[in-house]
Formats: structure tokens, C-alpha cells, sequence
């Protein structure tokens, strides 16, 4: 037996959102976690109505869940979005709209500033069913006038974008597609919907790795999509066919994380900021790039559509890759991963481990230099995080 009660989440520009969650008698102030892999129904009749979809409820944890239900409604709240469904990773969430939705024979338009594994879904996976991507310079608004043809289905775009923080124009592209007749799709990781809401946008689909902010303790593996109904209906009947599914251990976990996402995102944003603004005073690295710096050629774009910058930051190191080399070796505090989004800070080489599988060309046209370094700037004092990074510099 379970009852329902009513939880607040909050962000600075919300009202509150409500959200029922599902608890047992005993009124637990956490709601618990489903650690069944399927659920009983009270009669044979029960069953046949939950399988022909006639009633609410959960039939089986690989598509049903409370947990997982649970953190997409938030998340849909959070984005303004309709309704979202939880998958095993970011970049199975990121497949499961490409899957779900497209068929032989479609073409996506993309920036072409994107991670490295979306990249290789879009141009070596996709094309093995006749899915074919053009990709284009994101800021260059007739590059993606001119890559739509007949075929074209969807638009897809990442902002900001691993790692070379671009910023993509949510507005002009959302006007777009719906004079096209087009699905826009955004991957909003980055900012998460505490900094951005692509759906105010225009965008019909959003794409989250979980793993990353929403999670933002680097415990669990998770993606998240949300919006449009009638999408994540395709997308949800991928899904429950095809098994991408994300644990209901995850889900209570990243659940929980969004009680805290506001809190941690204003942390995170005002230690990158500050960041970014010693590196680019200290002129001993070059290139610095921050979103709401006034150097960044986007500023006034990312000012328009983020509420904050984010906590990513990035800059080149002199000396090449044996500068590269030596900096990161140096480094004390700082943990040397390819994760981001993390309460500590992490620092990345883009070319020999997130991006390495591009081509030098295919790096070097958005930006990924062999000196690139990324930043995810996590939660410590700011005054650790800064003498660590300058000191290994110094070295």
C-alpha cells in the first residue's frame, strides 16, 4: 500500500513545483527506492488493463518504475517541458531520441562543435540505417539555412558545447525549425535547466547526461529526455523495446541531486567565473574562454538565453603538448579525469581522451587545439582551486 505526497522544488526563477511521489505506509520522509524488477498486479483484469494502456501504473521496472518516474516528472517540470523518460546513460538518452523519432532515409542538421561520442553516433552509427548529418558552423546562420534539404527531419544543437563553450543562438534556431517544419532538439548538460530552458526556445526535445550536473557528485551513470508529449511517446516505445534502462537506484539518487541543483549551480558558476577572470588577468596561458566573459565572441548570446555562465572553463597552455604534459602532472588538488560537473574540480586534455577518436582536422575545425585544457570548476574555495591551477602552471 503506498500514498501520495506533495514535495516542493524550487529554482530562482520558478514557482515552486509540485510533484507526487509515491510512499509507503509508514510515511518516510525519503522516498524510498523500488528494487523490483517487476510489480504485482491486485487481478488478471488489473494486468490486462495496465498492458493495453488504459490505466496508470507500473508493470515492470526495464520501462516502469516509481523512481524513474519520479525524476523525469521533475525534470519535465524544470525544463517546462510535457513529459521525459530516464535512460542508462547520457549517450543512450541521446540515441534513444535519434532512434526513437527518425527512420532510413532522414537527415539531421548539427553544430559541429558537439562531445566527441555524439559525433560519432551522428556520423558512423546513424548512417549504418540510412540516417545521414550535416554538420555546420553553429554560429553561421545561413550555413544552416543552406544544409536543409527535403529530407531534413531534425535540428540538433549543443550549447554550450563540449569543450569549446560556443553558444548557439536557442532563439534563431527554434524559429527555424518551426518555420520548417522540423524537430528541434538541444542537449542542455551543460547549463542544465537551472541556467537554461531550451523550451522557451522553441526546442521540441532536450537531452540531459545526467551524470554530469544533475547528478554533480560523480556517484552514478544516467541520462534524461524531455518534452513534447507526442515525441517522447516514440521515444519512450524505443525505449521499452530496446531495454536502455536506467536503474531505479540511479533514478532515487539523481533524484535527490536536484534538491540540491540550484545551490551547487550558483557555486559552481561563480567559481568558474572568478576562474576565468584570474587566468585571463594573470597572462601566463592564452585563449581563455568563459561564457560571460566579454572576451568570449558569444557573450552577449549566452547573457541573452543563460541566467549564469556555467562551470566550465577553458584556456590553451604554452609550450604545446609537452607544456600541456607538465601542467597537468602538476597538479595537486585538481583530479585529472574525463568526467565534468563534479563537486571537485577537474581538469581535462579534450585531444587525447574525450575527443580523441576525431580526427585532427574534425578537432581542430571547433576549436580543440593540442593545448586545450577544460576545466570543470567544482565547489571548493576558490582560492584552493586558483593556487593549484597557477601554481602547476608555474612549474
Amino acid at each position: 500500500m503506498t500514498i501520495e505526497q506533495e514535495y516542493h522544488v524550487k529554482d530562482k526563477k520558478s514557482p515552486s513545483i509540485r510533484i507526487q511521489a509515491e510512499r509507503s505506509i509508514h510515511r518516510e520522509h525519503a522516498v524510498p527506492i523500488y528494487m523490483t524488477s517487476s510489480f504485482m498486479f491486485e487481478d488478471m483484469e488489473q494486468g490486462r488493463a495496465l498492458f493495453a494502456d488504459e490505466i496508470p501504473g507500473n508493470i515492470y521496472s526495464r520501462f516502469s518504475n516509481p523512481n524513474n518516474t519520479e525524476l523525469t516528472k521533475k525534470m519535465a517540470e524544470l525544463e517546462k517541458t510535457e513529459d521525459g523518460i530516464a535512460f542508462a546513460s547520457g549517450m543512450a538518452a541521446l540515441f534513444g531520441v535519434f532512434a526513437g523519432v527518425l527512420k532510413s532515409g532522414d537527415h539531421i542538421v548539427a553544430s559541429r562543435s558537439l562531445f566527441g561520442s555524439t559525433i560519432q553516433i551522428l556520423k558512423k552509427i546513424l548512417c549504418k540505417w540510412n540516417i545521414q548529418t550535416t554538420l555546420v558552423d553553429g554560429n553561421i546562420e545561413d550555413e544552416w539555412v543552406a544544409a536543409i534539404g527535403r529530407n531534413t527531419r531534425m535540428i540538433f544543437a549543443e550549447t554550450p558545447s563540449n569543450p569549446g563553450l560556443e553558444i548557439i543562438d536557442l532563439e534563431f534556431l527554434g524559429n527555424l525549425s518551426r518555420e520548417k517544419g522540423l524537430i528541434f532538439h538541444v542537449d542542455n548538460t551543460f547549463a542544465t535547466p537551472y541556467l537554461q530552458n531550451p523550451a522557451d526556445f522553441g526546442a521540441d526535445v532536450i537531452s540531459h547526461s545526467a551524470t554530469k550536473y544533475l547528478d554533480g557528485q560523480g556517484r552514478v551513470i544516467g541520462g534524461v529526455v524531455v518534452g513534447k508529449r507526442e515525441i517522447i511517446d516514440e521515444v519512450r516505445f524505443f525505449a521499452r523495446h530496446t531495454g536502455p534502462t536506467l536503474s531505479a537506484f540511479n533514478a532515487w539518487l539523481l533524484s535527490k541531486s536536484l534538491e540540491t541543483l540550484p545551490v551547487r549551480m550558483d557555486r559552481h558558476c561563480a567559481n568558474a567565473l572568478q576562474l576565468a577572470r584570474i587566468l585571463t588577468d594573470s597572462k601566463i596561458v592564452d585563449n581563455v574562454k568563459y561564457p560571460l566573459l566579454d572576451s568570449h565572441q558569444d557573450a552577449g548570446l549566452a547573457k541573452k538565453q543563460m541566467r549564469q555562465g556555467g562551470g566550465i572553463v577553458t584556456f590553451q597552455v604554452r609550450g604545446g603538448y609537452p607544456g600541456v604534459e607538465k601542467f597537468i602532472n602538476s597538479l595537486k588538488m585538481c583530479s585529472i579525469t574525463a568526467n565534468l560537473g563534479d563537486t571537485r574540480t577537474i581538469v581535462t586534455h579534450p585531444a587525447s581522451t574525450t575527443h580523441s577518436k576525431l580526427s585532427e582536422e574534425e578537432r581542430l575545425l571547433v576549436g580543440i587545439t593540442q593545448n586545450l585544457i577544460r576545466v570543470s570548476v567544482g565547489l571548493e574555495e576558490i582560492e584552493d582551486i586558483v593556487s593549484d591551477i597557477l601554481t602547476a602552471l608555474k612549474v
